[in-house]
């Protein structure tokens, strides 16, 4: 198999003190009513949420989250036709990249990552003692793009052991095709491994497929599409060699009851995800003509939302805090090498929004 673990890993520990009730019960195969030994047999009456929130709400808020988010692996097994132990369950996409960076790199070690994409990777590999090299985005008039061949380059240089690629890229919007990520992960070094962030993959206007990929690790949320953010509900799918050595450095109980039972829901009746997908490609389409109709360098987009290309960081920062001053946020990267733009979630808002402010126009 491609990559390597850490060395304290590779053992058989560390073991998983708590298991969690519903691990328990699915081994002894019957229910335990009777909970005498843990926080989840209390009775705290809970009289205002349930008031507030009724009694379903109250019922799941007693019991931990399944540690092993069974029921919500399984429905993700059947539908992406994925073995369970291909599976992860964790707290959104930001806890898979933190627990992916604690599982398969070593403190000290080369991590590579295009320049200005996804803040939260550099943020949480440099706290893990990462040494983090950035290569440069490609960018012409038409595309701005995350570029595979520099990613490649600088992780057979540094001899990276993990390459983060957001696919579609944030911010950018850009979409790289399954053929290009094959390809980029042929070219890296044999123990290197690709961190895939597919977070936006749901509004892909292509045709993707959901397998295991030898040497990445594939993370996705439930944060867009199913518009669960406050949740914190996201799946990673991995060679499940891979993701058992990430179980074991898992924060177990990271995903609530009420999370898994909200994912649950939705994945049970998919018509309204769909209509929501279609629906912000609709108005996607209708946020870039807006745009493009001002004037404006927009770059297309298979996310849920638009890039917007100003000549340079200060405009940019002018027209954000333009915006800002008339109630209206919209995002500015952080980071230098991307700080000339601007993203705007393709909402019904931003559509009645920038068509009738001054500010948008400048001058």
């Amino acid at each position: 198999m491609k990559g390597r673990f850490p060395e304290h890993l590779c053992g058989d520990g560390p073991v998983n003190p708590f298991p969690g009730l519903k691990a328990l019960e699915r081994r002894i195969g019957h229910d335990i009513p009777h909970r005498l030994g843990s926080n989840e047999g209390l009775d705290m009456p809970h009289s205002v949420l349930r008031a507030a929130l009724g009694e379903a709400f109250v019922e799941q808020i007693r019991s931990y989250g399944d540690a092993e988010a069974y029921a919500l692996r399984q429905r993700l097994s059947e539908q992406l036709q994925l073995p369970l132990e291909a599976l992860l369950v964790d707290a959104g996409a930001d806890s898979l990249i933190a627990l992916a960076l604690r599982g398969l790199v070593a403190v000290g070690e080369t991590v590579v990552c295009a320049a200005g994409t996804y803040p939260t990777f550099a943020y949480f590999a440099q706290g893990h003692g990462c040494v983090l090299e950035e290569v440069p985005y490609h960018q012409t008039p038409e595309v701005l793009a995350p570029d595979l061949d520099a990613l490649a380059e600088r992780a057979i240089q540094c001899q990276a052991r993990l390459v983060y690629l957001a696919n579609p890229d944030n911010p950018s919007g850009y979409l790289h095709s399954d053929a290009a990520i094959a390809a980029l992960r042929d070219r890296l070094p044999e123990d290197c491994w690709l961190l895939l962030d597919e977070a936006y993959h749901d509004f892909r206007d292509d045709e993707t497929d959901s397998a295991v990929w030898p040497g990445v690790l594939r993370l996705r949320t439930f944060s867009k599409a199913h518009g669960l953010a406050g949740l914190r509900v996201g799946y990673a799918i991995g060679d499940p060699d891979m993701l058992a050595v990430l179980l074991k450095v898992r924060i177990h109980y990271a995903v609530s009851s009420i999370g898994q039972q909200a994912v649950c829901l939705l994945l049970d009746q998919p018509d309204e995800v769909m209509l929501h997908i279609q629906q912000v490609k609709s108005r996607r389409a209708r946020l870039r003509q807006l745009l493009l109709a001002r004037g404006y360098r927009v770059m297309p987009s298979d996310t849920n939302f638009v890039a917007v290309c100003l000549t340079d960081a200060a405009q940019a920062m002018a027209l954000q805090q333009s915006l800002l001053a008339a109630g209206i946020l919209v995002a500015r990267p952080a980071h230098p090498a991307l700080a000339h733009l601007l993203r705007i979630t393709a909402v019904e808002d931003a559509l009645t929004c920038l068509a009738d402010l001054n500010p948008w126009q400048e001058g």
